[in-house]
């Protein structure tokens, strides 16, 4: 299994698509037979989307994931524990962007690398393939706790593979094979180079919204992991300049690494985080 995540990790970013994504529009396709808006926001919830940013446009979007709601009154169902993300996307051309973040889960800051491989084609090529390249710095470390620390300690990296398909109007799938590292793991038994696949799908329930849910099935986390596969569900809302997600996760990290890694909730005894995704065009 590891090998065949390396093999596709190895797939070559030099195919990048210059498509005009300008006049995107939630139809089957457009005049050049590509298919569109197969997902409406950069991520389904957690998982990145296959959509990018168009040339020369920067995003910003800021990710709230507030704490538990199992806790009730006593944190004011998680308000009192939340986090946040705030994360730039600019379009370098149609199908490549790049992506700077910083997240108070870990304090943790992300560059990222998004890119188009191929487009799906109604009478061609069924699917759409993106691939996404981000390295992290874990600033949250603390040397007096951990005195042999150094700086490439600090270090995450993910590689990810992401294959989508729209099916009809209203209904898009992905699947993204992912491979992230962190050179510091909390548990001593659990390998630094980790995999997992993750899962998708968008159905719209009118012009202005939809339902979506994702899930990251990781497939070498360590026996005794306190860690769980995260599961998450929301609501997008398309207003105008934005998409606002609402949803309900188990897992508070934002990062690749960080979701996939370190989700700690469980759906069954309500031990999950209410938060949302807000993204502005400029």
């Amino acid at each position: 299994m590891k090998k065949i995540f390396i093999l596709v990790a190895l797939i070559p970013i030099l195919t990048v698509a210059q498509d005009d994504l300008l006049n995107e529009i939630d139809t089957e396709s457009t005049d050049n037979q590509y298919a569109t808006a197969a997902f409406k926001g950069l991520k389904i919830v957690n998982f990145e989307s296959t959509k990018l940013v168009a040339k020369d446009e920067l995003t910003f979007i800021v990710s709230h994931r507030f704490g538990s709601i199992e806790n009730g009154f006593d944190s004011f169902f998680g308000l009192d524990d939340a986090v946040t993300r705030l994360n730039f996307v600019y379009g370098i051309s149609d199908g490549f962007n790049i992506g700077i973040s910083r997240s108070s889960f870990q304090k943790i800051y992300q560059a990222s690398a998004k890119y188009r491989l191929v487009r799906q084609q109604d009478n061609g090529f069924p699917f759409t393939i993106v691939g996404f390249n981000a390295v992290l710095i874990n600033t949250a470390l603390d040397k007096n706790n951990l005195p042999k620390l150094e700086f490439i300690d600090r270090l995450g990296y993910t590689t990810q593979i992401i294959i989508s398909r729209k099916v009809n109007t209203n209904f898009s799938f992905e699947m993204v094979p992912t491979f992230f590292h962190d050179n510091y793991v909390q548990q001593n038994n659990q390998d630094n180079s980790q995999f997992a696949l993750g899962l998708g799908a968008r159905h719209k329930l009118s012009k202005r919204w939809s339902i979506n849910a994702d899930y990251g099935w990781h497939l070498n986390r360590a026996d005794n992991s306190p860690f769980k596969n995260p599961l998450s569900i929301g609501i997008d809302l398309e207003t105008g300049g934005h998409v606002f997600q609402m949803h309900f996760s188990n897992a508070q990290a934002m990062n690749t690494n960080g979701f996939l890694g370190q989700a700690t909730g469980d759906w069954s005894d309500g031990n999950i985080y209410f938060g949302f995704n807000l993204s502005r065009v400029f």
